[in-house]
């Protein structure tokens, strides 16, 4: 699994106990390796996590992140800084190396140097690389990276692969074929799982983002794959689909405004906050330095400036910094050193109280997602377990007249068959659902989310 270094897998920082007792739990419930890393290369963050990994009898697969150019001389994340980086995190003894390139920004030849380099200076490390294929040439890379000394690498499921995603297994391995780093997977094989997953993938195309091919752009705006397609939804519903390319270019500048940092989750999500900021107010970078101490900035570019997500390499952006938080200091060191330890025997009751008990897995969820984890009970206490529900089905309704079964438990199955729906009640939102559950006909009152709510004003009824 991802564990995001001091942040465990939430946004943010949180008191080292919570990470303790978080990869405790992840740990009982079978996670063996914990792939680690900070958003920001920060190595105090990124040490809460090997700790508590190891404390908790896991694997740790320290990563390090990998940003920008390295054979730029421009940039300041070059060969120097990675070495020096990866000294770091191995003096605090980890199993393996991990390199995540979450845009897939490392090329081939960065990645011969790279990993080359890794290798010579620690020839028996594990090292274990990560990219994403945005740019088109994922699979050259990671071809690059075995042949340069990489233990493993990362890919995707032919139909699930390419683009944000990871490089397709079956190109790799086509690469790879007849050479001493062939893995000699049988292709057949490859392709037969693949075919399960071409076909679960047509269930979920109405989320699909619309991507047609690779952007080599990727190298110019560094939006990892992970956040890319998510930025393309976010803008749309901010009002900004059609301007996309407006978008990637506010991104290019909202990295430099904030001194060129690393990206992944959470800064990532800074970075894409900032660029929609100026896009939507029409802001240039000037305009946004000049500025600063009148502009209502987003929440998460306020949180990172003033340090809650660690300490940036280079430093913060000055003047930016100061006119931005208008007075109130910043964090010159980690954001845990500062925070309470977590009370777990007061969430305990809480969650005893509310909901009649809960597990440790309840508790830890409640430390890193509080409002999530409620959400969630209040969710299952109304509709009950949907897990047991085929995905099509929790998806979207099925057709009037179409039978299918729900397994509740082994040997108890429901055979279900949609009979009507009832039209709106204004009053309510709801609709009557008419069905047979084995036979037998039954009706339920279903929230219309889709209809919205009617208010009445004078004589008539208005819709919002």
């Amino acid at each position: 699994m991802l564990l995001r270094g001091a942040n465990g897998v939430a946004y943010s920082s949180l008191p080292d106990n919570a990470i303790e007792h978080f990869c405790v739990q992840a740990k009982k419930c079978g996670v063996d390796i914990f792939r680690i890393f900070d958003a920001l290369n920060d190595v105090s963050q990124l040490e809460v996590g090997i700790k508590a990994v190891r404390k908790a009898g896991g694997v740790i697969e320290a990563a390090v992140c990998y940003s920008g150019d390295m054979l730029n001389p421009k940039k300041k994340y070059n060969l120097e800084y990675y070495l020096n980086l990866v000294d770091e995190v191995v003096k605090l003894g980890i199993h393996i190396l991990g390199i995540k390139d979450m845009a897939g920004c490392l090329r081939p030849r960065a990645a011969t140097l790279l990993i080359g380099a890794i290798r010579k200076k620690y020839p028996d490390l594990p090292i274990h690389v990560h990219t994403h294929d945005s740019a088109g040439t994922g699979v050259a890379s990671m071809a690059a990276c075995a042949a340069a000394g990489a233990d493993a690498v990362d890919t995707a499921t032919d139909s699930l692969s390419g683009m944000t995603s990871q490089p397709s297994v079956g190109a790799l391995l086509a690469a790879l074929e007849g050479s001493d780093l062939d893995p000699g997977l049988d292709v057949a094989q490859v392709r037969e799982i693949d075919s399960y997953w071409a076909q679960l993938r047509l269930v979920y195309s109405c989320f699909e983002a619309g991507l047609t091919g690779p952007d080599p752009e990727v190298y110019v705006h560094e939006i990892p794959g992970g956040q890319l397609t998510n930025l393309i939804f976010q803008a749309s519903q901010l009002g900004l689909g059609a301007q996309w390319k407006e978008t990637k270019k506010a991104y290019t500048q909202a990295n430099y405004l904030l001194g060129d940092i690393v990206k992944v989750t959470p800064t990532s999500k800074v970075v894409g906050d900032l660029a929609q900021f100026m896009v939507s107010n029409k802001l240039t970078p000037a305009e946004v330095v000049e500025k600063a101490e009148t502009l209502d900035f987003p929440g998460s570019v306020l949180e990172f400036l003033e340090g809650l997500m660690g300490q940036p390499y280079g430093g913060f952006p000055e003047p930016l910094r100061s006119r931005a938080l208008r007075g109130r200091k910043g964090l010159s060191e980690r954001p845990g050193l500062s925070l309470e330890p977590v009370d777990f025997g007061k969430i305990r009751e809480e969650i005893t109280d509310k909901y009649g008990g809960g597990s440790e897995y309840d508790v830890a969820s409640c430390v890193m997602y509080p409002k999530v984890f409620h959400d969630y009970k209040e969710f299952v206490s109304k509709y009950g377990d949907l897990s047991v529900l085929q995905t099509k089905y929790f998806l979207s309704s099925p057709a009037i007249g179409e039978e299918f079964h729900v397994e509740l438990e082994k040997g108890k199955v429901l055979i279900l068959k949609l009979l009507a729906v009832g039209p709106l009640s204004e009053q309510t939102g709801q609709r009557e659902v008419f069905f047979e559950m084995n036979g037998e006909v039954r009706q339920v009152a279903v929230d219309d989310k889709k209809a919205g709510m009617y208010i009445r004003s004078s004589d008539t009824w208005q819709r919002y």
